[in-house]
Parts: structure tokens; sequence; C-alpha cells
């Protein structure tokens, strides 16, 4: 039997270029190489290293062609085109028949892509009588929008491994359907879904089986990098994730041991950079501390860099663990305040406080870790000032601003009760900016969002001293992207107006809307650069008569 496990490509205004090897396929390789050697398991990733290509803005995202109506230049920049990231269906088709797999399964990690997971069922459906099932994290939180499509015949729900294995040997004969765990199937026009049942233990788990990518297909950096998890789910129950709809509430880790023996094999697998995806990988502090402690005897001279892009908890740091992680290899940072208002935190069960985000901040930044800050715009409970009480209170620190606008997520708590439709699915993307309230709109978030670019723009100057925005607003920058910026800002100072700059010169952004912009900097009063000094930023409203305005900028080039 030959099994085709496929990262599907997927369709957006932008794409993530790092972060993109198809870990939990390569887990399932592993599960059948171990437990059904006589199954052959090939993956293919269709998304990473295929390239892009213009298509058209879905009709339920149409709306943000007055968000993103031209290819701005300047570093305030946001999105413009839709594109197709990933291999050509057509092209992916051709593969498929070529392979001639007898079963394939497709992963739907996000929501919004999930119709390109039905895309390329269908493609596979050309070749008849091969069957297709699909897993991942949108799978297991909305399985009927799935099985809905005739071109699906099957769902895992939650965990994959012990599933798939029990899958392969219901399709060679070895089991009724109706025993196996985890499985979503259509019966008789109705949908079936089996019980949830426990995966294989995590110490149970084969390490991931790469062997259908060189270390080379993914890197940052330029380094070639690999993705590893030492534990599941999470301890933490915030509203808006949805972790436990795929791993469940009991948070388990691997050992130190296995976790160690993965590092060494892919060190000699000439991996040089590891990415731990956990959803809390720092939980258990003193094991944290005594992973560092051997990686950094292992690796004296940071022969390996590590990094968590999939965000750290600051409320399980303390200044020694940070010390030991900075030994280890480790150097930048992304901390999740999601919010510095103390009732929002509250309602969405984020177990946190500023005073502890705080300690942690100053240490690391203490230290030379590069810190990236993520704040979510738009979750429903929030009010437009306490979001801008957030960014201001992140402009005063040594943390670049990390904004995702706020959308749902099928099964997380606070979309609990919702009648999702397909609508809903498509827009659950940041991109979509897709929740309003009472208390802000679109355009709020909007301005929010343009908000932290520039605000990251001024944070990421290399000043020697601290100095004040109007004097840095009328220095002459050598370097194009500086140059632009201060342009802008300079129209934005005088004019209450945010240009574009496009190849045909100077264009209004006429959703940007400035009154928000001035009380963010109000109250900041300051923003710290990540290299520590200071701009004060609190008098830069200074609106002079509209016959200051300068419109012979040149237009980019």
């Amino acid at each position: 039997m030959k099994a085709l496990l496929i990262q599907p490509p997927v369709q957006d205004f932008y794409d993530t270029d790092v972060r993109l090897q198809p870990v939990g396929l390569c887990y399932l390789k592993a599960a059948v190489r171990k437990h059904l050697s006589d199954v052959e398991v090939i993956i293919k990733d269709y998304h990473g290293g295929c390239g892009r290509r213009t298509v058209a803005v879905p009709k339920e995202l149409r709306y943000l062609t007055d968000y993103y109506p031209v290819a701005d230049k300047s570093p305030f920049s946001t999105f413009q085109q839709y594109y197709h990231f990933g291999k050509p269906f057509d092209e992916i088709e051709a593969e498929i028949a070529e392979i001639r797999p007898d079963v394939v399964g497709i992963s739907s990690l996000f929501t919004p892509y999930y119709r390109e997971v039905l895309e390329v069922s269908a493609r596979v459906k050309k070749r008849p009588n091969v069957p297709v099932i699909v897993g991942g994290s949108h799978a297991s939180a909305a399985p009927e929008s799935l099985l809905s499509s005739p071109n699906v015949d099957y769902v895992i729900r939650g965990e994959g491994e012990k599933p798939f294995v029990e899958f392969l040997k219901y399709l060679k004969g070895e089991q009724g359907i109706e025993r196996l765990p985890n499985l979503a199937y259509k019966s008789r026009g109705e949908t079936i879904l089996n019980p949830i049942s426990d995966n294989f233990p995590i110490e149970e788990l084969s390490i991931p089986d790469f062997s259908d990518f060189s270390p080379t297909s993914y890197a940052l950096a330029g380094k070639p990098m690999t993705f590893m998890i030492t534990s599941r789910s999470c301890p933490h129950k915030c509203s808006f994730c949805s972790v436990h709809t795929t791993f469940g509430h009991n948070y388990r880790r691997r050992s130190l041991e296995s976790v160690l023996e993965e590092i060494e094999l892919r060190y000699r697998q000439d991996y040089r950079v590891i990415d731990f995806e956990d959803d809390n990988l720092t939980y258990y502090k003193s094991t944290f501390k005594e992973l560092c402690r051997r990686l950094i005897a292992h690796f004296p001279n940071r022969e390996m860099e590590f990094v968590a892009m999939n965000g750290i908890s600051y409320l399980s740091l303390d200044e020694e663990l940070l010390e030991l992680m900075f030994q280890a290899g480790f150097s930048h940072l992304n901390l999740a305040l999601v919010s510095s208002d103390k009732t929002v935190r509250e309602t969405t069960k984020r177990p946190h406080t500023r005073e502890a985000y705080l300690k942690v901040v100053h240490k690391a930044a203490q230290l030379g870790f590069k810190i990236v800050s993520y704040q979510i715009l738009g979750l429903p409970n929030e009010t437009l000032e306490s979001m801008i009480q957030t960014l201001a209170f992140n402009a005063r620190l040594p943390v670049l601003l990390g904004a995702s606008p706020f959308y749902r997520t099928p099964a997380s708590p606070i979309a609990r009760g919702l009648d999702l439709t397909d609508k809903d699915y498509v827009k659950a993307r940041l991109t979509a900016m897709a929740v309003e309230t009472d208390e802000f709109r679109r355009e709020d978030i909007y301005t929010l969002f343009i908000t932290t670019r520039i605000i990251n723009f001024l944070k990421g100057l290399r000043l020697s001293a601290s100095t004040d925005v109007n004097v840095l607003l009328d220095c002459s920058w050598a370097d194009d992207r500086t140059r632009i910026g201060f342009a802008l800002l300079r129209l934005l100072r005088e004019t209450n107006r945010l240009y574009f700059w496009t190849t045909k010169g100077l264009r209004e952004n006429e959703k940007f809307e400035p009154e928000i912009f001035f009380r963010v900097l109000k109250q900041a009063g300051v923003i710290r650069c990540q290299n520590g000094q200071r701009i004060v930023v609190g008098n830069f409203h200074r609106p002079i008569t509209w016959e200051r305005l300068p419109m012979n900028y040149p237009a980019a080039s």
C-alpha cells in the first residue's frame, strides 16, 4: 500500500516564509513506519518553496480592497495583492497521478484555507477509487465543513498518529470502521463521529521522519531549520485558543532524554536551527532550565540556534531561565501580552499579570534578546481605549510590536454557541479584520495595525542618543526606506493625513484615522527603540495651514 500525505498550498494576502515544515505529517509517517512497515508513505509539501502567483480575491474578502487598494512602497505598508502560495493545482494533480497512491491524506491546519484542501481533494478524485482523509486543527474543529464535500471521504479529529495507523489497518481489511478512534465519515447521507480516544503515549511516539526533505528545504536566516515539539496541549484555557480541540486538555511532555536525543540527531543531519513549536514550552520551569543547561554543555560554542516562534508564556519565565536560554542559543523572544487591560485578560482567561510581563521584558532586553510582543486587536470584549492603552504601553518598552487583528476560530471557547458559516471560515484570518463591535469599527483596527508599523519603524532606528521625534523629522536621511518613512510622517504631522507611497506618486490612505494614531502617541509619551534609546513622541501632532502641504514628493521607484 502507498499512502501520500499532502501539505496543500494556501491563498492569502501574505504568507509566512518560515514555519512551513509539515511536522505533523512527518509524525504520521514515523508512526506508520513503526507500526505498519509494509506501507510506503510519501510526503509532499505543495506549500513551501513553490513560489507564488496572483489570484482573484474571493468574494467574501472583496471589502478589503478599500483597505489594501495600492502597492504601498513605504515602511508602513500592509497588503495589496491576493496570492496563491504554493504549487499550482494543475501541477499537483499531475504529480498525484504520477505517484499513483492508494490513499491520500491532506493536512487542514488553518480554517481560512480549507477551500484549498477541498480543491486538492477534488484533484485526487480525478483518479477513481482513491480514498481521501483529512486531518489537522481545522479538521478537528469543523469536520462537517470538509465532509460536506463529495471529494472528502474521512476526517481524523484530534491527534492523528494512532487514528491514522488504525485507519490504514481498516483499508487493509484488518478491522471495521465503527471501531476506528477519532474518525469522522459519511454513512447513508449522515455524518458519523466516532468517539475521541487517547493517542499513543507521547513517549512512544517516534520522532518525525523528515526523509522526504533535505535540511536546506526550510531555513531561518540562511541556516537549515527544523521543527520540534517537546509537549502537547497547554495547561492554560485562553478563550480565543483552540489548541484543546486538537490535543485535548491533558498537557503531556516528553522526557529530557528523548528531547536531547532528537536535538543531537538533527545536528548530525546538518540542521542548525530548531524551532520549538510547543503551545507552552516553558511551563515546567525546572525541567526547561535543565534542558538549557544540557544544551549549553553540549553546544558550548552555540553551534545550534533555538527559537520558539509559536511564542513563550512570560508567566513561566524568570531571570535565571532567561539567562540560561540566552547562553543555550536563544536570541529572540516571542511574547504574547494580548492586552495590558486587567479586565480583558481576566475575561479571556489569560493567567498573566502586567508586573510579571515587565520583569521579563526588562531582564530579556538587558541580556540582549530581540523581543516581539504580540497584541490581539479587536477581541470582542475590548474597547478602542483598552487597545490604545496596550499599544502605548508596549511602545514605551524595548520590544517590537506584533499586532494581530482578532478572528474567530471554530471550536475555540470564545466562538462556542456561534453558528459559523463558510463565509466566517474564509474570514478567519488576521488580514480580514472581520470582527466589529459596538466598541470599535474596522477602520479603528486597521488604524491601530498601521500604527504598529509606524511605531516599529521608529523602534528600529539605530540612534546613538535619545531625542525628540520632531528633531528626527527635520533630519536628512541617506537610505531610501528611512527617508520615505519620515517624509510621510512629516505629511501626517502637517496635514492630518497618511499617504501611500506608490510608483505613481502619493495617494491618500482614506481608511486611516489620524486622531487614533495621535492618541496612541500621546498616551505613550515616548517610544523605546530596540537599542534602548528613547524618542519623545507626545508632541508629535503639530498641525499647520493647508498652504504648507508639500506635494512634490517623488514617486516610488
